[in-house]
This record gives structure tokens, sequence and C-alpha cells, in this order.
């Protein structure tokens, strides 16, 4: 999966479809309270088909983002061989680099490694703005990332003839994976996994005691 997302990508494409299931079991209790097992097969549909429409979307803004980026980058190349000498193709390059390498880069260093890059892009003919395989498997992983997210919590739905105790159940899984997420995300921003997870917990906890207390 890393392959064809960065990390801070797949975790936010399952933080989003945990959210978006949230979204659904937090206000299903009164669907529920009313037509029982038939409220919960009607909720265990529009959870699905919820997903699989943030899915496709997620994968076709993951496309188009691909093209952005690669279309900014065409424009910089442009922008550098435009330049009347060295030193304005050398401020090209900065302008695009410093805030990514000012902190872990001396000055003298970037100077250096600006220069590089901008007789690099003044000698590189510009390739098509188009999509390659990778990027199409990146956004089918981007898709089922956010569908599989809602899978946990239709299981209770299909374990349980308590409507009302599967969608308590449900939302318990959910906030378990709330947590899960925000302790891999510590992993990759130096943070506590167990305070990071408990943030997401506790954020998630909030919303279910909200619904709740609101007849949800």
């Amino acid at each position: 999966m890393d392959r064809y997302l960065d990390p801070a990508t797949s975790l936010a494409e399952v933080l989003f479809g945990l959210i978006m299931t949230l979204t659904f079991t937090l206000g299903a209790g009164i669907i529920i309270e009313d037509e029982g097992r038939e409220g919960a097969r009607e909720l265990l549909i529009a959870l699905i088909g919820c997903n699989l429409a943030w899915g496709i979307i997620d994968a076709a803004m993951y496309l188009v983002g691909v093209l952005f980026d690669r279309g900014r980058k065409r424009r910089v190349a442009q922008a550098v061989r435009a330049c009347a000498d060295d030193a304005s193709a050398t401020a090209v390059v900065a302008g695009e680099l410093d805030e990514l390498l000012g902190d872990v880069v001396s000055a003298a260093e970037r100077q250096s490694m600006y220069a590089r890059i901008a007789n690099h892009l003044r000698t590189r003919q510009d390739g098509t703005v188009a999509l390659h395989k990778d990027d199409l498997l990146g956004a089918f992983t981007s898709f089922w990332l956010v569908v599989l997210s809602s899978v946990p919590a239709a299981v209770p739905f299909l374990l349980f003839d308590d409507a009302r105790f599967a969608l308590r159940t449900s939302n318990a899984v959910l906030l378990v994976l709330l947590f899960a997420t925000g302790s891999a995300w510590s992993r990759y921003t130096m943070g506590k996994p167990w305070l990071v997870g408990l943030c997401f917990l506790v954020g998630g906890a909030a919303l279910v005691a909200v619904a709740i207390a609101l007849g949800g």
C-alpha cells in the first residue's frame, strides 16, 4: 500500500472513512428505534453505499491531485527556462523548495542544490502531463481504504438480532478503530501513540455521547 500512497494519505483516507461511517451510525438511533431490524438493514445499505460513493470521489480527487502536481512541476520548469540568468532561475527553484528544506539544510547547501536543479531543468525536455499505471493503482487503493474502513462497523448488524445493541457495538468498534488510527498516525508525527490515539478516541466518544443525549 505504501508503494502507491504515502502514510499520511493512507491514514487520512481511513480516518475519513471512519468519520463518514460515524455520521451514519450516530444518527441511526431514531431509525432503528422505529423500524428495528428493517431499519438496521437500511442503515447497513446506506452506510456501505455512502462510503462506496465517497471512495469513488476520493479516488477521482487523488487523480486530479496527481495531474495538478505534475502540471505545477512543468510550470516551474518552464519558468526556469524563461529566466534570463542563473541567479533568477535559482530563485524560482528556491521559491518552490525553501519552505520544504529551510529547516533541514543550511542556506549555502540549499543554494548549491537549487543551482543544480535549475541547471537540470534548463536542459531537460518537458514530459507530458498524464496518468500512469501507479497513479491508477493509487486511486484504487484510496477507494478501497475508504470503503473497507466502514466494514467493521457493519459486522455487528450481521451478528446481533438486537438492532440497538448492534448499533452501540458498531459505535464501540469505530471508537477502537479511531484510537488505532491515532496511534498509527503518531508514528509519523513523533507524538506519543497512546496520547494521539486517546485524542482521536475522546473526540469520537464525544460525538457518540452527544448523539445519544439527543436521542440518537
